[in-house]
């Protein structure tokens, strides 16, 4: 039987977004896609069916535009069952000693008040519908990395979705973290064959939004596995 929740992600024109996306509207949810790049989301769109799936141009580090993008998944399909607050961004080479000081702006705007934009925006729809937040962090955000400051953004996501599961205690919203390693995906500028692919960590995905209600998913972390020693 089709699940018909509507599930809403961020960063939803490439790479995990896209993955989740096509993996949950096989799975029967109603798909609303945010990101950028309008083409791109219409492309995928047209791929899964538009009647069940919205593209939403969105700009996260814009508050405004986060709101507008929640207000017309509402107005489209009524209510919203989960979201992923997927967008993310990296860093450049550098570390605190040299890195440009702009790639860190960008960086906590979007890993960061993205983040945090986005669960500002849905979160009065997902305490309505009981639903469930699924925020993209990361093995950097568990792991010391030298001079990172993407790093540095995704430690903040983690406490973000610890101190979101408290505040939400008791409101029957689950949170849920999925934190991958390397996945190749158009995040990096050259092809990662020894990493994830974006279907491992939609898969992870999925399996956090297909428990029971009595189930809460507190973290996924998704690793490739070391190659085999010849």
């Amino acid at each position: 039987m089709p699940d018909n929740r509507v599930f809403l992600i961020t960063g939803a024109s490439s790479g995990i977004g896209a993955a989740s996306a096509r993996a949950a509207a096989a799975a029967g949810f109603r798909v609303a896609l945010a990101a950028r790049s309008q083409d791109a989301l219409e492309e995928l769109v047209g791929e899964i069916g538009e009647n069940q799936a919205i593209a939403l141009a969105c700009d996260v580090t814009d508050y405004v535009s986060q709101q507008q993008m929640v207000a017309k998944t509402l107005d489209r399909f009524g209510s919203i069952d989960a979201v992923f607050a997927n967008a993310g961004t990296g860093g450049k080479p550098g570390g605190f000693s040299a890195a440009p000081i702009d790639s860190w702006q960008r960086i906590v705007e979007v890993n960061i008040l993205g983040v945090a934009y986005t669960l500002r925006a849905s979160l009065k729809a997902l305490k309505r519908a009981k639903g469930h937040v699924l925020i993209t962090g990361s093995v950097a955000g568990r792991r010391t990395i030298a001079g990172s400051m993407y790093s540095a953004s995704k430690w903040a996501v983690t406490a973000m979705g610890y101190g979101l599961r408290e505040e939400l205690r008791g409101t029957g919203v689950r949170v849920t973290l999925i934190e991958p390693g390397m996945v190749d995906t158009p995040f990096f500028d050259e092809p990662k064959p020894e990493a994830l692919r974006a279907d491992d960590i939609a898969r992870a995905v999925i399996y956090a939004l297909q428990q029971p209600a009595g189930v809460d998913v507190h973290e996924l972390m998704v690793l490739p596995t070391p190659p085999i020693e010849l």
